[in-house]
């Protein structure tokens, strides 16, 4: 394998464990949105569409080239005196053009997916964190609720004991004034 596409097969590796890193439950959606809003990550991110277009645009050339090796070599005219020497190599060159359009293509397919993943991941810590803030909120104003309905609960108490207390009041003006008029 020539030079570039052992950096591409090894840019596909990195890929792929990225991809397996941001899917399985290792690192939880904390600490990849810590991750994601660090200075050095924030930073990039301003010219991630820029990174990111070229990246692609230098994949998809490759991609391209493996299609036109791919295609010089799968015409391949058998004449009857052909050695298996040259066939050999015929075919190992078109095996290698196959190879490089397959690691291109991947590599391509899993640049989209992991943009994916982080927009995600980085939704999905968001969510989470706006969901702890709402059941907080949600505590409190239970908590605010049951105790003006404990203090509704005391207040009628005292105003039906102040209810009571008139009630019990004119009844006694009431027996005093009989009491009153009785003795004069």
């Amino acid at each position: 394998m020539s030079l570039v596409w052992t950096l591409i097969a090894g840019f596909l590796y990195a890929e792929i464990a990225l991809v397996l890193l941001l899917v399985l439950p290792v690192i939880s959606a904390y600490k990849w949105n810590r991750l994601f809003k660090s200075k050095f990550l924030t930073m990039l991110g301003q010219q991630a569409h820029i990174y990111f277009f070229l990246i692609m645009g230098l994949l998809v050339l490759f991609l391209l080239e493996a299609i036109r090796e791919m295609r010089k070599y799968s015409s391949f005219e058998q004449s009857g005196d052909v050695h298996l020497n040259v066939e050999m190599q015929h075919s190992m060159k078109l095996f290698r053009a196959q190879r490089n359009f397959y690691i291109s293509g991947f590599a391509i397919f899993l640049v989209l997916v992991i943009r994916r993943l982080v927009s995600l991941v980085s939704a999905q810590a968001n969510l989470l964190a706006q969901s702890e803030a709402s059941m907080k909120q949600a505590q409190s104003a239970t908590a605010a609720a049951r105790s003006l309905m404990e203090d509704k609960k005391t207040e009628k108490a005292k105003e039906a004991g102040e209810d009571t207390t008139l009630i019990e009041l004119s009844r006694l003006r009431r027996r005093v004034q009989g009491l009153t008029a009785r003795v004069s």
